[in-house]
């Protein structure tokens, strides 16, 4: 069963209910891996950043 983490409401949806639109993010392969949506987008967010900043330095 796939999950889903909806950013407008703030709950874990499932397959059987999940709500129509782009506001889901997923899917995810548990229940606990889709509550934890955005914390690891952000962790995610801030790798991707930390590694840009280290390429435009090493640029010369």
């Amino acid at each position: 069963m796939a999950y889903w983490y909806n950013v407008d409401t703030g709950q874990v949806e499932t397959d059987e209910d999940k709500s129509q639109g782009a506001n889901l993010m997923g899917p995810y392969d548990s229940q606990d891996a889709a509550s934890h949506a955005l914390q690891t987008a952000r962790e995610k967010t801030e790798a991707w950043d930390a590694a840009d900043r280290e390429w435009d330095e090493g640029e010369d």
